[in-house]
């Protein structure tokens, strides 16, 4: 059963939320937040496995709380951002700040739940905006971050750069297995070992600075 918070500071949003997981198989709400401080006691309250965060919110706004969430390492939920901007610097800083997912409040049903299911099993969830932003973002950045990228990277053996990489095209773990002829137990070993080296918190992060050591110098 995967365990959900709800966060966001519209009440209506919320019940909205908690009606159409109801009806998802697996899924369970285990409690709600109005706010970004709300998330942090109602994790340590409920011990979700995904929390699915809105960004603009009173008190402290839902990147204050993930950033939050993120610093507490191993046992730190899932975050799906779930809100009404689409703006792709703020993809970016959801990213940054830990977020394993991006999806704006328009979306289909069916396409919250699933997110909601690959952000549990740790794999990206990203709407089609927000993987362009991300692949802008590629595009666009500039060489001194990719070089600080690339000595980053350095840290890694090459079995765990060649499993960022493929982390990076979006890959899910049995295809980075299937690709490096490697168990599904040994990938996340990798996985795990290189997010602790280069104090990541999730795959969407290893992701970014992997594109980033591919940018233009």
């Amino acid at each position: 059963m995967i365990r959900v918070l709800l966060a966001d500071d519209d009440a209506l949003v919320r019940t909205g939320l908690k009606v159409m997981l109801r009806g998802a198989e697996g899924v369970e709400v285990v409690g709600e937040a109005a706010d970004g401080a709300e998330v942090v006691a109602a994790v340590r309250q409920h011990g979700p496995d995904v929390v699915l965060m809105d960004i603009r919110m009173p008190v402290m706004d839902g990147l204050a709380a993930t950033r939050r969430l993120a610093a507490a390492g191993d046992g730190a939920p899932q975050v799906l951002v779930l809100t009404t901007f689409d703006d792709p610097a703020l993809v970016l800083d959801a990213m940054r700040a830990g977020a394993a997912g991006y999806l704006v409040k328009h979306a289909a049903p069916e396409e919250i739940v699933e997110a909601v299911r690959r952000a549990a099993r740790g794999e990206p969830a990203l709407s089609p905006s927000a993987a362009r932003a991300l692949m802008d973002h590629a595009a666009d950045e500039a060489p001194s971050r990719a070089d600080q990228a690339r000595q980053r990277l350095a840290l890694l053996t090459e079995r765990e750069r060649d499993v960022a990489a493929a982390v990076a095209e979006g890959l899910s773990n049995g295809e980075i297995g299937a690709r490096l002829h490697l168990s599904v137990g040994t990938v996340k070993a990798h996985l795990s070992s290189a997010l602790t080296k280069l104090e990541l918190t999730n795959r969407v992060q290893l992701a970014l600075l992997t594109h980033d050591a591919r940018s233009s110098s």
